[in-house]
């Protein structure tokens, strides 16, 4: 048997509306086709866990599902990879345990391909009129909408501004769910 290390690859902004449709079929043959073994899937919104060979790193884990899935549909989607010491460690370090218990759905943890600029989002956080909670731990961003998503001013163009790169999120049940994912 090979060696393997376990990643989280996350998509970003599928399945949205009538573009970007991904199935989960899709993406677990686009998984296979780039190489990754045991692919599985969680929802269909782009959330991916399969073994990729020892040494692979996270970028090219990402980058070969990105071309997988463009040669498979036609398009490009971006991808973003991370392994799952890594992912524990981001889980583990929520700046909003109160939330993850009592409000999981409203608490969004965002990734991108490279660690967040954590003063981009400090200003941001100052010049937000809206009551969300934001922090960066673990080079992730970390959003509690405590009014919801729907009513956030923050927009997903306003966060990769200020996050200094382009990002893709997460509800808190969905991170639960992955991370336990990781551990099967």
């Amino acid at each position: 048997m090979t060696a393997s290390a376990t990643y989280v690859v996350l998509l970003r902004g599928v399945n949205l509306g009538p573009r970007g449709r991904v199935s989960s079929d899709d993406l677990r043959a686009a998984a296979a086709d780039a190489g990754l073994a045991d692919a599985r899937t969680y929802a269909t919104s782009g959330n991916l866990v399969a073994a990729a060979p020892v040494g692979m790193r996270a970028a090219d884990v990402a980058a070969k599902v990105t071309g997988a899935l463009a040669e498979r549909l036609g398009t490009e989607i971006p991808a973003v990879a991370i392994d799952a010491d890594r992912f524990a460690a981001v889980a583990a370090a929520n700046p909003f345990p109160a939330a993850a218990q009592d409000d999981p759905a409203r608490l969004q943890v965002h990734v991108g391909p490279r660690p967040v600029d954590a003063a981009g989002i400090a200003r941001l956080d100052l010049a937000s009129p809206g009551r969300e909670l934001l922090a960066v731990a673990e080079g992730v961003l970390f959003v509690h909408y405590r009014d919801g998503i729907g009513r956030s001013r923050l927009t997903p163009a306003a966060l990769d501004e200020a996050a200094g790169t382009w990002t893709t999120g997460r509800n808190w049940n969905t991170v639960r769910r992955l991370l336990a994912m990781t551990r099967a």
